[in-house]
């Protein structure tokens, strides 16, 4: 399979979903969801981390070369710590909880947030190979 091809970027935008859901499920700790709002702190990098880790990983499974996937994973590093930090920011500073429907509004602002970054990232894979 040629990987600009439709079917292609489909499995890789399957790979980016399974990378996702595990990151952002079981490989997350109490920590990392804690510290996310501080900004430097080490649970923030280290979940933003294993998010980009898993990009990287998911973009050579994809096939693409070891140098773009890696800036590509990098970048999905940077941006998930920052949507992250913004979205716990905001939900600290106004003191919106679970019991708050303007919390799951921002939960999932957040998780729109990672999905059009996978689309951007899909988006420069497929002008890189072509």
């Amino acid at each position: 399979m040629e990987t600009a091809s439709p079917e292609g970027i489909l499995l890789l935008l399957v790979l980016f979903q399974v990378k996702h859901a595990l990151a952002d499920g079981p490989l997350q700790t109490v920590r990392m969801v804690r510290e996310k709002g501080v900004y430097g702190k080490a649970g923030g990098f280290y979940h933003a981390g294993i998010h980009g880790a898993g990009s990287l990983v998911a973009l050579l499974i994809f096939g693409l070369a070891a140098l773009p996937a890696l800036l590509l994973a990098l970048a999905d590093t940077v941006i998930h710590y920052h949507i992250d930090f913004i979205k716990q920011l905001i939900v600290q500073h106004r003191g919106w909880t679970q019991d708050k429907p303007v919390f799951w509004w921002a939960l999932m602002a957040d998780q729109l947030m990672h999905q059009l970054t996978y689309l951007l990232l899909a988006y420069a894979v497929i002008r890189f190979v072509s």
